[in-house]
């Protein structure tokens, strides 16, 4: 991170730079410190330019010009994210930056990083972008904060080719190539990748997708673009896709194949400290590191393809996970570190009951299209690993000095409501369960959560009474926290009000309670760009006025002394049956079907 570090390496140049909106944190679940572990690992030298001063070029010359690319990335979170609330207002806590100091990523970071280094280094610097931002991207995409669509990344940052998803394979491909003198017209046909053609390539396995131009326009287009692009996910057969950008092309390459358990384990073996930079020890470290600390990453990927979750564009919808042994080495690292306290407070992943989750079609890189891998139910190819899980958790618990081994990370519900899972469930809550267990059941409503592609209420309440029952037969007390997301495209402020009703009949005080956010590249995203549902085709009722948004809230956690205001005039709003602020609801709407037992 310094010259003196350089120096220190014997170091003169090095040969890939990575620039990052966090501060570094060498740690697994930071995608900077995995990458630059990685390309460490295949002997390049890598440096690290943290959350740069992005007023000027002068830190990005710190340590020089690379020999083969600068990497460039937001961070673990896009930087508008990052910046920005749900509501568009200024973030004043950053978890990422020392000190929990905001304002150190500036605004779409990626494209200002890009262009600070062709200041310093002119047009020619050879530029890769990466992380999450760059990922959800790289088509031309909505913006929330804008309220527009943006071309893909890749122009606005005019660099020469963009990573994503995880990026390990395709980042090492490139360095790969240009350590042995390939130019850059050589990186065009490397999977989770994309690159600008001036002329689109043709062919049977190239798929041409509405224009940057007709997708800003026509919403229709725009949904149109959605779906080609989502089809091409498959890896074994995912397509090309070309996308026109006034005179230019984005070309994206299918998603590459799920990795090995081998590979995936070579990612999480790589010494990493787990700690902050030095540097950052006077200003009381970085928040975000505590969380993760002593957790264990145990699989990537996510078959549920929520609606509102970025997941299946960026991680895949096919679940890669890692050897019991892998985790069980990584424990043991854990245990011996002069910090560690006897806890380690996470073994999961995005669900972490689908840790070893498999189906035949995945081992090839293949996923059915015509269903859901778990709604409206779990489908009967779907094996889960219920038995190793157990025995992942047992033999972790074994290892010297690991008093307790938690699951912080959520659940999928609706796998644990057959008998298959009576063991799973005990040994959660016999000993997995530090007092709290996160679960998402998001809403009540059937329609919203059918538009959240999200099981519907009635397994939430099965699942509960069985949880009940285990929990107390364990001798247990475990509180359940809900994540609930309000005013989701389809949500009435009758709708939130009738959730409110539920949580108030089972006296539930809802802690985790998230605000919609519009993120690029998710289906919820192209509901509330469209009012079209862009799989079914059909209209959907979104909030789009700030203050309606924040009525929905309102009425779920009423408590609050700021939002009581908020909540009588969105009652006043339903019982007068004008509940959109400017318009009435068409007959058909939750409203008019529940009108009512709204007045009542």
């Amino acid at each position: 991170m310094s010259r003196e570090e350089m120096r220190s390496r014997g170091w003169n140049q090095c040969d890939i730079i990575l620039v990052s909106g966090d501060a570094y944190v060498d740690h697994p679940t930071f995608g900077i410190a995995l990458i630059g572990r990685w390309l460490e690992h295949n002997g390049y030298r890598v440096g690290i330019i943290a959350q740069p001063d992005w007023h000027n070029k002068s830190d990005f010359m710190l340590l020089g010009r690379p020999k083969l690319f600068f990497g460039i990335s937001s961070g673990n979170v896009d930087s508008m994210v990052a910046n920005y609330s749900s509501m568009k207002h200024k973030r004043r806590l950053d978890d990422y930056s020392p000190g929990r100091l905001a304002g150190l990523r500036p605004d779409r970071a990626v494209t200002v990083y890009a262009k600070r280094i062709r200041e310093a280094y002119g047009e020619e610097a050879l530029i890769v972008l990466g992380g999450i931002e760059a990922s959800l991207r790289r088509l031309a995409h909505y913006d929330y904060w804008d309220d527009c669509v943006r071309p893909s990344i890749l122009f606005d940052a005019r660099a020469q080719i963009l990573v994503y998803g995880m990026g390990e394979q395709a980042i090492l491909e490139i360095a790969t190539r240009l350590k042995n003198g390939a130019m850059v017209s050589d990186l065009g046909n490397i999977p989770g990748t994309a690159i600008i053609s001036k002329s689109p390539p043709t062919g049977p396995k190239v798929v041409k997708i509405p224009s940057f131009e007709a997708v800003s326009r026509e919403k229709k287009a725009f949904n149109e673009a959605f779906t080609r692009s989502r089809d091409q996910m498959e890896p074994a057969a995912g397509l090309t896709l070309v996308q026109a950008h006034m005179k230019q092309y984005l070309v994206v390459m299918p998603p590459p194949m799920p990795l090995t358990e081998s590979e995936i384990d070579s990612f999480y073996s790589l010494p990493f400290t787990r700690s902050w930079h030095p540097r950052y020890d006077s200003q009381g470290g970085v928040l975000a590191l505590e969380t993760v600390r002593t957790s264990i990453t145990s699989h990537r990927g996510c078959c549920g393809e929520c609606s509102f979750c970025a997941l299946f564009f960026h991680q895949g919808r096919i679940i890669q996970s890692r050897s019991e042994a892998s985790i069980l080495n990584e424990a043991t690292m854990l245990s011996k570190r002069n910090d560690f306290k006897g806890t380690i407070t996470d073994i999961g992943g995005p669900s972490a009951n689908l840790y070893g989750a498999s189906c035949r079609k995945w081992k090839k890189g293949h996923f059915c299209h015509d269903r859901s891998c778990l709604t409206p139910s779990p489908c009967p190819q779907l094996s889960l690993n219920y038995s190793g899980l157990i025995r992942l958790y047992r033999h972790s618990m074994l290892i010297p000095k690991v008093k307790h081994v938690f699951v912080g990370s959520g659940l999928r519900y609706d796998l644990l409501l057959k008998k298959e899972s009576d063991a799973y469930l005990a040994q959660l809550c016999r000993h997995q369960i530090s007092g709290i267990l996160k679960v998402a059941p998001e809403h009540s409503d059937p329609e919203i959560l059918d538009l959240m592609n999200k099981p519907r209420f009635e397994q939430y309440e099965a699942f509960v009474e069985r949880f009940k029952s285990t929990a107390t037969a364990a001798g247990k007390k475990i509180h359940l926290v809900n994540y609930l997301i309000t005013d989701h495209p389809g949500t009435t402020l009758a709708a939130s009000f009738q959730l409110a009703g539920y949580l108030r009949r089972h006296h539930i005080k809802p802690e985790q309670v998230q605000d919609f956010l519009p993120t690029p590249m998710t289906r919820s995203t192209a509901m509330y760009h469209t009012g079209i549902d862009p799989l079914s085709g059909k209209k959907v009722f979104c909030s789009t006025n700030q203050r309606e948004r924040r009525m929905h809230r309102a009425l779920i956690q009423p408590q609050i002394p700021t939002h009581r205001q908020l909540a009588d005039e969105a009652l006043h709003r339903i019982h007068s049956g004008n509940e959109v602020l400017g318009r009435k609801p068409g007959r058909g709407t939750v409203l008019a079907r529940n009108e009512k037992a709204n007045r009542k």
